[in-house]
């Protein structure tokens, strides 16, 4: 069924676009909570006569969009999350923590234009925010470890552990080779002895 969206929509489409959508969702939820109404021929019409009014307004919000888009040039974003000792993230990383990361940079951005693909792992990834329909902009997003001083003393505590058992081994190994040399060098002996008798 083709509904006419009355708000942005994320993943759906903007405000004022004619989409397709099952006519389960569009009647059970887009039609009643008033988030689009039915793409009738009468509303299309009313739909293009209010663009063609609303044109100027279009631009100067598109103008808007574009300016909070540059408050973002250059931006790169460092959040910190709980890491096991696999580097998973306990909990994962997304739009919210990415609102958050820009707040604390003095950019306050509504974290339901914002979307990414939730981080579970630490590594490097990309934020999209949704300013306008033709207005998006890339952020990257760098997931570390919040705990990493804690991971880097396990893990060279772990390999400390390691290298005690391998020089435990490794003396044992030298001890069990000195017992076997001193084993051998009496019959040695004797096989000497032997032939000075005769």
């Amino acid at each position: 069924m083709e509904i006419i969206l009355k708000e942005d929509i994320i993943g759906l489409g903007f405000k004022n676009d004619i989409v397709n959508v099952k006519s389960g969702y569009g009647r059970n939820y887009l039609i009643p909570q008033g988030k689009g109404v039915i793409a009738s021929p009468s509303a299309k019409k009313i739909l293009a006569e209010n663009l063609k009014q609303q044109a100027h307004k279009l631009a100067a919000q598109k103008a808007a969009a574009e300016e909070k888009a540059a408050m973002l040039n250059g931006v790169v974003l460092e959040i910190a999350a709980k890491v096991s000792a696999t580097g998973q993230l306990y909990g994962s990383v997304g739009a919210a923590q990415v609102a958050e990361a820009l707040a604390q940079q003095g950019k306050e951005i509504d974290r339901k234009i914002i979307t990414m693909k939730d981080a579970k792992k630490i590594g490097d990834y990309v934020a999209l925010v949704h300013f306008h329909k033709e207005v998006v902009v890339e952020v990257p997003v760098k997931v570390v470890a919040e705990n990493a001083a804690e991971l880097k003393a396990a893990a060279d505590a772990e390999q400390a552990i390691r290298d005690a058992a391998d020089a435990k081994a490794a003396a044992a190994a030298a001890a069990a080779e000195a017992e076997e040399a001193v084993e051998e060098a009496p019959v040695a002996e004797e096989a000497e002895e032997a032939p000075a008798a005769e």
